[in-house]
């Protein structure tokens, strides 16, 4: 098959891939509520799962995206898949806080830092034209991922108990994701950097060290910290807190549907916009809109209020996400594309560690998650002025992957 051609493949692979593995991490929202019932173990215990799951994964995104630049971003994206298959069904068998948090927080974690950020690389790799739709379309996966994996595992733990519900995640995510992970093949803008390189009058390559240094890095972690820690809390506790507003569990869940559809649709518009008017003026513009938007959720009671604001919510949050990606990929070498991605993903892990984490407490405390949301406005707030200070890197290296 053609690379022109291929590269669509990939942009499907990768989609599938990002689409089961952001599900079955992000289960875990609507199994909280059936494990306190089982279990007695508080709704912190379980938030904090996912807050060392965010936690592993952004230790564990900038190893393996440096991994995936010496050995190829398939071997890793197949081992992640078959250790996220496994951690899954192990922690359908967990019998206590501690361990739960354990296997579904460390294990899961790093098995998605495996996945994504050597995914995102790879992706960034087989485009230069329709960069910015193309990273946007293999990241909706992971906005499919409400509207798929969710509604599954809700109507599972509605019918069965969420120990066999989340060992049939597991299988589902074995059979699914590990055929996919074969489809990853290397990137033929690695080929080009080497012959570049290799010619004559070539300039001195930049290194990993001056890369990880430059302004244009640094900004890119900050933006992203800032920018999940201010979604992470909305996206993990938002069915919790309509179910504490008396709206039905099955109910609620569509409210991520809901996200999931915008987020979509979020997704391709940004893209477009990305490639038409500069993903660095996209990004700041979109983190705006996420800040004010996330404000939004303190005043909604009403399923109908959660849709609106949701729709909103995910078209913003989703949209912008991809845009890091390639701003990257616009400012420095694939040949550490693995590296870089998993950067900027370590940073946002550590945001998105800090909202199930607070959230939690929030309501364990206040028995309310209204101050979550005020909380959420001002980081968003911060990550838009970080973002203004963006400045790009001279592309010494950054050449066409296929024209």
């Amino acid at each position: 098959m053609r690379e022109d051609t291929y590269r669509w493949v990939i942009v499907a692979a990768g989609g599938l891939l990002g689409c089961m593995a952001i599900g079955s991490m992000f289960t875990l929202p609507v199994f909280i509520h059936p494990i306190v019932k089982d279990t007695g173990w508080s709704v912190t215990d379980i938030s904090t799962a996912m807050t060392v799951a965010f936690l592993a994964m952004a230790l564990g995104s900038m190893a393996f995206g440096s991994l995936s630049d010496r050995i190829g971003a398939r071997p890793v994206v197949l081992m992640g898949s078959a250790v996220l298959a496994i951690s899954l069904a192990w922690t359908s068998r967990t019998t206590s806080a501690f361990e739960f948090q354990l296997i579904f927080g460390l294990v899961v974690g790093l098995s998605i830092a495996a996945i994504l950020p050597p995914l995102m690389a790879s992706v960034m790799g087989w485009f230069d034209t329709q960069r910015s739709l193309a990273v946007s379309l293999a990241s909706a996966g992971m906005g499919m991922a409400p509207m798929t994996v969710s509604p599954f595992a809700a109507w599972l733990v509605s019918h069965y108990n969420w120990r066999l519900s989340m060992l049939v995640i597991a299988g589902l995510a074995a059979i699914t994701m590990i055929p996919l992970a074969l489809f990853i093949r290397r990137p033929p803008a690695l080929q080009e950097e080497q012959l570049l390189a290799g010619g004559s009058g070539a300039s001195a390559p930049m290194s990993v060290g001056t890369a990880m240094k430059s302004w244009p890095f640094i900004v890119l972690m900050l933006t992203n910290f800032f920018c999940c820690a201010t979604h992470s809390g909305p996206i993990f506790h938002t069915v919790g807190y309509a179910v504490s507003c008396g709206i039905p569990l099955v109910a609620a869940v569509t409210i991520y549907s809901v996200e999931g559809l915008a987020g979509l649709g979020g997704r391709v518009a940004f893209g477009v916009m990305g490639d038409r008017f500069g993903a660095k003026n996209i990004l700041a513009l979109g983190l705006l809109a996420q800040a004010v938007v996330a404000f939004f959720f303190f005043f909604v009671r009403q399923l109908e209020s959660f849709y609106a604001v949701a729709a909103m919510f995910g078209f913003v949050y989703a949209g912008v996400m991809p845009l890091y990606a390639v701003l990257a990929r616009e400012n420095f070498p694939q040949r550490m594309m693995g590296t870089i991605i998993g950067g900027t993903g370590m940073a946002g892990g550590l945001g998105m560690a800090l909202g199930p984490w607070a959230g939690g407490l929030i309501y364990d405390t206040f028995a309310t998650y209204t101050w979550l949301y005020l909380g959420a406005c001002g980081l968003g707030l911060g990550a838009f002025l970080i973002a203004l200070t963006f400045k790009p890197f001279p592309q010494v290296e950054a050449r066409p992957a296929i024209a």
